[in-house]
């Protein structure tokens, strides 16, 4: 029992910590890991499905131990002084027991997700329904839905859903549209970075600006790719994104079609001179190909660059180009490098390069683009007073106070006339809980 348990927690406890999961705690053959705690970020619910993909599908192809998984997603009491490396428990109450009685009812090599989970997932994980499950200490059944895998990012899409009106962000917006001219008049670079505390409207003016593109009477080519705070060999993940994006690749590929396909992409863009070759082999480790990974040490840094560069200087020949990287805060140095590179040493091309990042970015770099005629920085500020009253509905306003202060990484609260002031809804910080449980096969264990 121990020598098929041991590398099962192994693996398990690998696999989680590779998504930024914290491993609570081994009950028997049990796991529980929290996505949220000790420290949140706004994709937790969906670091939390990977990894239990990525579990389902290694045990899948093990077949020593078959298990059963559940997420959930709430609220949850958590004990941040807890030491999980020691077995103290961090988190406690409803959110938890139901994810237990979730991963109870899930099916063999299967995963069932919460409602909140799944509402916070469903654009990025596929699901499919799955019968209701009776919890125990619930009034009545609690929907679920099973998923069965991860979709491929297309590298071109701007996750956002128009809600209102835009308001407060017109300056903003105008320098990304005047920018987005420019490099079509003038055949110029530019690089445009948006800095700014999560929720203040970053996302919003990617998806403005995506509608610029789609409004101009030519075709724009658009590449997004996100940076990842967890994960190994993600130093690059952005770039490869838009890389296999551009190819077509996708995850469910094999390695030779993936080969295959980053082959005719080369080809088309730089047939015909002695740099095709050359472009390719850069491409396809940084495409994860080949067995290699990217490596930028010594004297390789200039070469791989160059590369890499060649490939968007193509693209931004054939039309005009944006290259859209997100979360430039979780960049590792050597994608920093390569922005700043890009936007330096590209040619006379239609390209605009946009990033987006947490004020992070400037700690970490005082100098970030600095000294470039063609690079900008716009800092996001809390919309005003005047800006937020509008959409404010007057049902909301009781009585008249202050204002409140804002804090770092709150969104202001809307401020009302003199005849009220907004019911405050602060900030609820969720957490995502997975518990993957093995059902040990007694063929394997030889009885």
């Amino acid at each position: 029992m121990r020598a098929l348990l041991s590398p099962y927690y192994a693996r398990l406890r690998a696999e989680l910590e590779r998504f930024g999961g914290t491993v609570e705690k081994f009950i028997g053959d049990a796991v529980m890991a929290l996505f949220g705690a000790p420290a949140g970020h706004e994709d937790d619910p969906e670091r939390a499905v990977r990894a239990a993909l990525a579990i389902r599908d290694w045990v899948r192809e093990e077949g020593h131990v078959q298990v059963r998984i559940a997420v959930n997603t709430g609220e949850a009491l958590v004990t941040m002084a807890a030491r999980p490396d020691r077995g103290e428990g961090m988190a406690a109450g409803d959110m938890v027991d139901t994810a237990a009685r979730l991963q109870a009812a899930a099916p063999v090599n299967g995963i069932l997700v919460g409602e909140r989970t799944f509402r916070a997932t469903q654009t990025v994980i596929d699901y499919r329904p799955a019968k209701p499950v009776a919890a125990k200490g619930k009034k009545g059944r609690v929907a679920v839905w099973e998923a069965k895998q991860a979709r491929a990012r297309s590298g071109v899409e701007v996750p956002y859903q128009q809600r209102a009106a835009l308001v407060g962000r017109e300056r903003e917006l105008h320098v990304l549209r005047d920018a987005l001219a420019r490099v079509q008049a003038e055949r110029t670079p530019q690089l445009v970075t948006l800095v700014g505390v999560p929720g203040i409207g970053k996302s919003r003016l990617l998806y403005e600006l995506s509608r610029i593109a789609d409004a101009e009477p030519h075709l724009i080519s658009w590449r997004q790719g996100r940076s990842l705070p967890y994960g190994e060999g993600v130093s690059f993940w952005a770039l490869a994104e838009m890389v296999k994006a551009q190819a077509g690749i996708l995850e469910s590929d094999t390695s030779n079609e993936a080969e295959a396909k980053l082959a005719a992409m080369t080809a088309d863009l730089v047939s015909g001179t002695p740099d095709a070759d050359w472009v390719r082999r850069h491409l396809g480790a940084l495409a994860g190909l080949g067995g290699g990974g990217v490596s930028i040490g010594g004297d390789r840094r200039g070469e791989v660059f160059a590369a890499w560069r060649h490939l968007f200087e193509a693209l931004a020949e054939q039309r005009p180009l944006v290259l859209v990287f997100e979360d430039l805060h979780w960049a590792d140095d050597g994608l920093l490098d390569f922005v700043d590179y890009l936007a330096g040493w590209a040619g006379e091309v239609a390209l605009l390069v946009v990033g987006t990042a947490r004020p992070e970015l400037l700690a970490r770099r005082p100098g970030w683009a600095g000294g470039k005629p063609n690079a900008l920085t716009l800092s996001l500020t809390p919309l005003s007073d005047e800006d937020t009253l509008p959409s404010v509905p007057p049902s909301i306003c009781v009585r008249s106070r202050p204002r409140p202060p804002v804090k770092y990484g709150r969104m202001p609260a809307p401020f009302c006339p003199p005849i009220g002031i907004p019911m405050i809804t602060l900030p609820i910080r969720f957490m995502t809980v997975l518990l993957p449980n093995s059902v040990l096969s007694p063929k394997k264990l030889g009885l």
